[in-house]
């Protein structure tokens, strides 16, 4: 679980990225699910845009993805989800404040 602090730092990292990833009127269907993994496994910090036109709750389809890839929301601004999810020790990129 993150503390307020280790949020706040991935909010401003978060800031400086650009979404890589998009999800629109199918909504979370497996290849997007496999997308945000991958992208999770290769930077840790991952923004997701969401169309408009998803028909899903935004703040329930970040609840799943989360859930589905193993991470954590860190946001959830305007039509944008940022989620975390530590790497593993060898590959680790980021490095978060203590508790």
């Amino acid at each position: 679980m993150l503390t307020s602090k280790q949020r706040a730092y991935l909010k401003g990292l978060a800031m400086t990225i650009d979404a890589t990833i998009q999800i629109g009127r199918t909504g979370l269907t497996p290849e997007v699910t496999a997308s945000v993994e991958e992208a999770l496994a290769a930077r840790e910090l991952v923004k997701v845009n969401v169309q408009k036109n998803d028909p899903e709750d935004l703040r329930e389809t970040a609840a799943t993805l989360a859930e589905r890839t193993r991470s954590q929301v860190v946001q959830v601004i305007g039509r944008k989800i940022v989620l975390y999810r530590q790497g593993k020790e060898n590959r680790k990129k980021i490095t978060l404040p203590k508790q």
